[in-house]
């Protein structure tokens, strides 16, 4: 008996085993069609954390204040005179990073939460109760 069935191009070397029950309808002139087809799993990696550095800090008046006075001071320090504009920009943008993390700070892990703005105390207790429920309950079991 003629099979036919819709597979992807790229999917077609993935089918084994096709067969038709000839006596199966599923739907008015159509036969039920089985196959085997085998896909290869990836696994995804996580992207490893990376440390960021706490800009938003420098919306504060002092702290900005203080950010732009110690860069002056370590612009003032540095042999500011190459030739090369790369180079040039290299040890400014290193000078200000390395302010950036002095004064700001940077984040210490990764968020536990993606979305917290649902998060707040009352939600905290409220799973606080629910874990301590449980606990007595799988002891009373």
């Amino acid at each position: 008996m003629f099979a036919s069935y819709i597979v992807r191009q790229e999917d077609k070397a993935k089918v084994h085993n096709v067969e038709v029950i000839p006596n199966k309808e599923c739907v008015p002139k159509h036969k039920l069609l089985i196959m085997d087809m085998q896909f290869n799993t990836t696994k995804r990696r996580r992207k490893k954390f990376e440390r960021r550095v706490h800009v938003w800090k420098l919306k504060d008046e002092k702290t900005c204040e203080e950010y732009q006075s110690m860069i002056k001071n370590k612009v003032e320090e540095a042999d500011c005179k190459h030739s090369d504009v790369n180079k040039h920009w290299q040890q400014m943008k290193n000078i200000m990073m390395d302010t950036a993390r002095v004064i700001c700070g940077l984040s210490e892990g990764q968020c536990r939460h993606k979305e917290s703005w649902w998060w707040n105390e009352e939600v905290a207790e409220a799973v606080r109760e629910k874990k301590k429920s449980m606990e007595i309950g799988k002891k009373k079991n």
